[in-house]
Order: C-alpha cells, then structure tokens, then sequence
C-alpha cells in the first residue's frame, strides 16, 4: 500500500478526481529510473513544473484533487504550494516497509535500487510547511479515514 493506492481511495472517498504524478515524468526521466539511476533537481524541474500547472488549472477550474507524488523535498512542495488551498500529506514509512511494498510493484518504471537515494534526499515536513503527516499502515481504509477526517478541520 502506497501513496497511489492511498490518493485512489481517498479520492474516491472524497469524490475528488485522481493524478498520479508518476504520469507527468517526462520520457527522459522515466528512462533514467528505469535503468536505476536517480534523478537530479535538475531532470525534477520540468516534472515539478507540469505538477506545478496541473494544480493551478485544477484551482482555477475549482476542482478539487488528490495528486499522489513524492515532493520529497522541502523545496520541491514549495513549489507546488500554489495557495491556501493546496493541502500536503506527508506518508511516514521507514525503508524496509516502503523496499516492500516496492517489491511488490509490477508494471512500474521505478528501479527500487535507487530507493536509497530517495530516503538520502528526502527532507520530512517540518511544522511551518503545515503538512499533515501519517504513518503508513497496513490497514490502509483506516488511514484513508484519518486522513479525510484531519482534511475536513
């Protein structure tokens, strides 16, 4: 259970549309996870940059969202913080559990020997980012309902 299966669900919950934000890679990037290179700030900023557009056309429209992506740096949500209206939720997974459920991943471009390089980079939410955090699961209904539940105050 990862952070697309959660945004599915939670969307349907919330009857809110879904983007994964895996679908926004350009060619290049996805080339270079796949041959288990990671990718640098630098193969990121088109990516963000597309994220960044669909958030704001989703504002515009008034059509609320779920888009699961992993901005895992404070800079990277800064970036798509496009107003008071874009709320984050931070999924707390230690390595082992998330080199799991990777395991389990078929179909995907995502080489999971770049996993490390994922957590080296990751900088988790600080309280003034405002970003609400969870520990991943198992039972994955019930932190869909916490979640929907802290969105909803």
């Amino acid at each position: 259970m990862g952070k697309t299966t959660v945004g599915k669900l939670l969307a349907k919950e919330l009857s809110w549309d879904f983007y994964d934000a895996d679908d926004f890679h350009p060619a290049g990037n996805i080339d270079k996870m796949s041959r288990g290179l990671p990718l640098t700030d630098e193969d990121r900023g088109p990516w963000l940059e597309r994220l960044r557009e669909l958030i704001e056309h989703c504002i515009r429209a008034d059509a609320n969202a779920v888009l699961a992506c992993s901005a895992l740096k404070k800079a990277y949500r800064d970036r798509l913080r496009v107003g008071e209206d874009v709320k984050f939720v931070f999924l707390r997974g230690n390595r082992a559990r998330i080199a799991a459920q990777l395991q389990k991943r078929r179909g995907h471009f995502f080489d999971p020997a770049i996993l490390d390089t994922q957590f080296d980079d990751l900088e988790e939410p600080q309280p003034p980012e405002r970003v609400l955090t969870f520990e991943v699961m198992d039972n994955v209904l019930d932190l869909v309902a916490q979640i929907k539940t802290q969105l909803r105050r």
